[in-house]
Order: structure tokens, then C-alpha cells, then sequence
């Protein structure tokens, strides 16, 4: 039973942080219908600026982290402003086909710079975040995981519910001709929906390089761990992302627990089939009803 609870813990740890990662994509689909083939890419940057400002710079933590943050908000920007923006209009195959250049472009540059070596971040997470009942032993970053994943989710509820901005992303999520004739700067839209994608999977990459170490290729693989989530929760669900990387996180972590971890890797894809071949809107997407 033991097992069973510390499993529990950490498949929901983990699942979070898929979910919040995947809020990000889920996002920028919804805003401009455009699949990013770059996110496990904004994850890399993310693990890696933090990695650069806390040891080559040998800046604080908290410092290290917010910067980190703002550098990716401004990354998402600049990414839509000087990439995406010139594409509007075009046909949508061109847009991805980009995202998936910019995949490449960045993940040759971090391989540049910092090679492809396991790197680490050096250990700053208090100890009494650890929990330690009997045979349960839940490490430091599981707990940081679950109370910066609660920390984000709240954040962006109350920013898409409260805000103006929030309430205009939502308004072109839903109508993007409605709220352009309502004079909604959807361009700005755009750009703020990719300024917050990077944001939350920079931050994403922080954590998994805590877990996992910083890994170039591994980080890049795990952004496609976003596709069997968004695809479970819905392409269109921002609550369903979370959702469907809990899912995910769970089943990961159980599968590596009671059956073998080199089939952990396996059991995302293998639902993305089986979700595609059932319910191919996902759990929480909506079918779209085209009347002729």
C-alpha cells in the first residue's frame, strides 16, 4: 500500500507539470490553430537559461528563476513576432513546417553552446519539502512539483477569468472573427498566447531537470509527450490538459512501478492510438458540426 500511495504522489507530481506544459500548446492551438512541433524545444531553453544563470552566472535561485521566466515570456514574443506574424494568411502546413524548423534551429543552438552531456542543477531544494511516513519517501522536487503546478494553475484561472487580456484570449479562442469585429487586437492575442506557452514550458524544463538532470534530446523528446495529452484531454480544452497529464502522469509512473520503466515511455503513445481510434476529440474536446 505503501508503493501504491508514493506512486500515487509522484505520478500526479509529474502529471501537473505534463498538464500545465500541455496548457501551453492547448493555448496557442485555440488562439491561432497552429500545431507547435517546437514546445519540447521552449522546454530545453527554459531548463537551460536557469542552468546558465545559476552556474556560469552563479546567481540566487529565486533571481535565477524569475529571470528565467521573464526570458522565455519575452522568447515566446519574439518567436510570434519575427516568425509566425509574416505567415498569417498562409496556408496552415506552412506555419507548422516552420515550428517544426524552429524545433531544429534551437535545439541546434543549445547543442552548440552546451553540448549533449547529462548536466545537473546543484541541489537548493530544502530538505523539510522531502516526506518521509514508513516505507513512503516522497523527494523534495515531487512536493515543489505539486505546489509550483497549484501555484500556476490558480495564477492563469484567475487571469483568464479576471483579466482583460485573459478574457480577450478567451474570445478568440471561441470566435476569432466575432472578436476581431468586437475590436479584440488579436495579433497581440497571438503573441501573448505565445509569451505564456513559453513561460509555463520553460518553467516545465526547470522542473524535469531537476528530476530527470538536462538533457538536450531528452528534454526535446518529452515535448512530444504534449501530443498524447493535448490529444487525451482535447485539442481545444485548456481544463482537459490538465487533466489528460495527470492521466498520463499516472499511468507513466505506475506502468515504471509494477511493470517495467523502460515501458513507461511506451504507454503515452499507446493511449494516443487508442484515443485517436475511440475519440478522436479527445475526453473533453468538442466535435465541430459543419452544416452545408
Amino acid at each position: 500500500m505503501d508503493f501504491f500511495v508514493q506512486l500515487l504522489i509522484n505520478g500526479i507530481s509529474v502529471g501537473f507539470l505534463y498538464g500545465l506544459s500541455a496548457m501551453g500548446f492547448v493555448m496557442i492551438f485555440k488562439s491561432s490553430s497552429v500545431l507547435n512541433f517546437a514546445h519540447g524545444e521552449l522546454l530545453a531553453m527554459g531548463a537551460f537559461l536557469f542552468l546558465a544563470l545559476v552556474t556560469w552566472a552563479q546567481l540566487p535561485i529565486l533571481p535565477a528563476f524569475l529571470i528565467t521566466l521573464a526570458g522565455c515570456f519575452v522568447l515566446g514574443f519574439v518567436v510570434e513576432r519575427l516568425f509566425l506574424r509574416p505567415l498569417i494568411g498562409e496556408p496552415l502546413i506552412f506555419v507548422i513546417m516552420l515550428t517544426v524548423g524552429l524545433a531544429s534551429m534551437f535545439k541546434g543552438i543549445l547543442l552548440l553552446i552546451f553540448g549533449g552531456n547529462l548536466n545537473t542543477y546543484p541541489d537548493f531544494l530544502p530538505s523539510f519539502l522531502g516526506i518521509q511516513r514508513g516505507m513512503i519517501n516522497i523527494p523534495p522536487v515531487y512536493t515543489a512539483t505539486l505546489i509550483i503546478g497549484l501555484t500556476f494553475l490558480a495564477v492563469f484561472g484567475l487571469f483568464f477569468k479576471y483579466s482583460s487580456q485573459g478574457i480577450y484570449m478567451r474570445s478568440v479562442a471561441d470566435n476569432q472573427k466575432a472578436a476581431l469585429s468586437l475590436g479584440v487586437h488579436v495579433k497581440l492575442v497571438f503573441a501573448l498566447s505565445w509569451a505564456i506557452a513559453a513561460l509555463v514550458a520553460g518553467m516545465s524544463g526547470i522542473v524535469l531537470g531537476i528530476i530527470n538532470g538536462i538533457n538536450v534530446h531528452d528534454l526535446s523528446a518529452i515535448g512530444l509527450k504534449v501530443f498524447p495529452v493535448v490529444i487525451l484531454g482535447g485539442l481545444d480544452s485548456i481544463g482537459g490538459a490538465i487533466i489528460g497529464g495527470i492521466i498520463i502522469g499516472l499511468l507513466e509512473t505506475f506502468t515504471g512501478g509494477y511493470l517495467s520503466p523502460s515501458l513507461r515511455d511506451v504507454v503515452p503513445y499507446i493511449v494516443l492510438v487508442f484515443i485517436l481510434l475511440v475519440k478522436p476529440y479527445g475526453l473533453f474536446g468538442l466535435k465541430e458540426i459543419e452544416r452545408v
